[in-house]
Order: structure tokens, then sequence, then C-alpha cells
């Protein structure tokens, strides 16, 4: 196990402001634990608060639990997907939910996990006990699948062509291979690759449906005056979360065709807390490049 830290967490001061105006008794939740960066800093700063540490990575679990190991007494560690781990916890006093959406820096850089372009792997699974990977997902999905994947995922312009030359080069079995084959066809920018392996990524992950998860679950177990942040790092996850703040803040649900309003108007589950995402200063930026993309919103419920 390697002592240095091996991913900077995002948006730091900004998640511990967001989350002062939380109880501070009872429990914060971070719904993807990662290396520990947030919640070490969460234990710190509130240290009548108890955490509650998710993450399906193992590897990551492990380091995290080595970092926060002064705090042991006040931290439960679940390792599983958040979607699963929350519905453990309904009735308890939650506080604060944090989940930060983002690949770590560790497993975007380790060639072992096979998320960087030129890995000799072809994986990129968060939790390498699951079956399906990059590898399944290239090699036998069909065509169809693979331009809904890149169209969908990816917001690829040339999706079509993309999934021609993958799946006319099967089978593939690295991700420098892969790299190639999109280098062929005018592919080349780390921009444009970093759509492309995205897509493979969200679909291996199932990363959408798993934020719709944990942004359901944490409505079923939040009570009045529990603060939700999410951390996303593309458009895709940032327009789910600012949808559902925003159904989530509505006082009326009739339809918009209704005449006048019969649903009482009362209906709101709490408040948005960031009228435009919070993002990383030039500073912070410039010391992590990665954090450029990232994006907080918070929602506190009623």
């Amino acid at each position: 196990m390697k002592t240095e830290i091996p991913h900077i967490p995002v948006l730091l001061d900004e998640t511990l402001k967001l989350f002062e105006i939380m109880g501070k008794e009872g429990y914060f939740v971070d719904c993807t634990l990662g290396f520990g960066g947030h919640s070490e800093a969460i234990l710190e700063k509130f240290p009548e608060i108890k955490l509650i540490g998710i993450d399906q990575d193992r590897e990551a679990m492990n380091f995290a639990k080595k970092r926060l190991s002064r705090f042991s007494h006040r931290i439960e560690f679940i390792n599983k997907r958040a979607s699963e781990a929350l519905d453990e916890l309904k009735g308890l006093p939650i506080k604060g939910i944090l989940a930060d959406i983002g690949v770590s820096s560790y497993q975007l850089d380790n060639k072992n996990r096979g998320f960087t372009f030129e890995s000799d792997e072809l994986d990129m699974r968060m939790n390498k006990d699951q079956e399906l990977s990059a590898r399944e997902v290239l090699n036998f999905y069909s065509k169809e699948d693979l331009e809904r994947i890149f169209k969908n995922y990816g917001e690829c312009r040339r999706y079509k062509k993309v999934a021609d030359a993958v799946f006319s080069k099967r089978p593939i079995k690295s991700n420098k291979e892969l790299t190639d084959i999109l280098g062929k066809i005018g592919i080349k920018s780390k921009k444009d690759l970093a759509k492309i392996f995205q897509a493979i990524r969200i679909e291996v992950n199932d990363e959408l449906d798993e934020l719709e998860k944990i942004l359901q679950k944490s409505l079923e177990i939040s009570q009045s005056g529990t603060v939700l942040g999410i951390i996303t790092f593309h458009s895709l996850e940032d327009r789910i979360v600012k949808n559902r703040f925003k159904e989530w803040a509505k006082k009326c649900v009739c339809p918009d065709n209704a005449i006048k309003c019969v649903c009482g108007g009362d209906n709101e589950k709490g408040i948005i807390l960031t009228k435009k995402p919070v993002v990383a200063s030039e500073d912070e930026i410039s010391k992590n490049p990665r954090s450029r993309s990232a994006k907080l919103r918070g929602f506190k419920f009623k």
C-alpha cells in the first residue's frame, strides 16, 4: 500500500462550506469514499459527526481505512455500490450526504486499471469484482449498441464511424489498441479520445443509472435539515442533478396545463442551496487541472 495520497479531492473548501449548515450530531454519508480526502476533512471540521464511508472499489477503501485510522471510532465502512448501501441506512439521523461522481486520479493514472489511453489493459471497472468490463463491451456488443453508447454517453457526432471502426477491428485487446484504431479515423486529440473512453466507462459502470439511484435513495433516507452535495465531472451527470434538484424544489406539481393549482402548493422537498453550480477556483485548477470540469450542487431537505 502506497503511503502517499494518490488523489486530490476536488472543491474541498467549497464542499466543507456547503455542509456548514447541517446538524452537528448524527451521520455524514460519503457515497464515494475513494481515498478519503473529503471524509478526512469532514471528520476534522465536524468532531461530533460520525461517518459512513461507502465505496465499491476495495483497493481505494483499504487505503482510506489506513488514512482515516485515527478516526476509526467514528467511522463505519461499507464496500458496496452506494445505491445498494444507502438502503441500509434508513432510520439513522443522517445530517449530510456527499457523492463525488468522478473517477479518481489514481484509477485514471494506474495503467493496470485500464482507464488510460496507453494502457495495455482493457478494463475500466471501478469494481474489479463485477463481470462486465470494457473488453466485453467493445468485443461483444452489437454495432447498434456501440452507436448508442458513443452517441448518448460520449456525445460524439461521429458515433457511427467510431462504432464501425471498433466493430471491424475486433477483437480489441487493449486501450492502446483502441487509441490506435480511433487515431486512424481522425480521433487523436485528448479531448476527443476522452469522450470515447468516457462513453465506454459509463456503460461499464452503469454510472448514470447509479447517479439516478443515489439521488432517489438520498431522498428516501433524508430527514428534515439533511444536506446533500453532488460533485459531477461532465454535462450528462450535471444535467441529471440539476433537473432532479429543480423537481424536488417545486411547490406545485400540477400539470402544466392545469387551470388552477389543486395540489396544495406545498410539495417541495426542500431548497436548492446552489443557484449555479460551484466550480473550482483558478488557483485549484492550476494545482489540479482535473478539477476544471468539476461542478458542485447542493440541496437541503425540509
